[in-house]
């Protein structure tokens, strides 16, 4: 089985949906192969961390379409990218609310570093992964992972390639305050 990330529009979910959109997705596919790992809810869509032969997405695709019209698929798997690249689709993803994908192509960028600069990118990744799980309705993990985010962090410069590592820490120490998560681009 192949994994993939299959994202559907959502006009009217939030994350605390995701349980069940999760089990209506599974209901709707039971006469399947397929295995949906999880459900993340995002602004402008859901996504469905989803285990699948490849010959078998696009039928997948028609039985979730009661839930919502396709957004896009991507077939996740473990690719060699240039930092520079990495870097940008982390930035994309991010942006995006796509945060899984975002800390999948920072973990990419993360494998080739050492050093201070290696716990940077683990920084990054973290914020994205507290995202991730606010997006499973689980957002008391993720404001606890901003701990763990900003301790890697640490005093690093305040900008990483493009990235304002300075801003990223700021919004972070706020959203502890708030004990919340609030969308932000970097």
């Amino acid at each position: 089985m192949e994994r993939y990330l299959i994202h559907l529009k959502n006009e009217k979910f939030i994350p605390i949906n995701s349980r069940e959109i999760l089990y209506r997705a599974r209901d709707l596919i039971t006469d399947t192969d397929a295995h949906i790992r999880l459900c993340r809810v995002a602004t402008k869509f859901i996504e469905f961390d989803v285990a699948i032969e490849t010959k078998d997405v696009d039928e997948l695709v028609d039985k979730l379409s009661p839930i919502g019209e396709l957004d896009n698929i991507r077939h996740v798997a473990e690719e060699e990218i240039e930092i520079d690249q990495g870097i940008k689709d982390g930035i994309f993803y991010f942006n995006s609310e796509r945060f899984w994908e975002c800390h999948e192509a920072f973990e990419g960028v993360w494998k080739q570093c050492f050093g201070r600069e290696k716990e940077l990118v683990q920084g990054i990744i973290l914020v994205a992964v507290a995202y991730a799980h606010a997006q499973e309705n689980e957002l008391s993990i993720g404001v606890a992972m901003l701990t763990r985010a900003l301790e890697k962090l640490g005093t690093s410069p305040s900008m990483y390639h493009s990235i304002d590592v300075e801003r990223i820490r700021k919004k972070s120490i706020e959203m502890q305050k708030i004990n919340d998560l609030v969308l932000f681009e970097i």
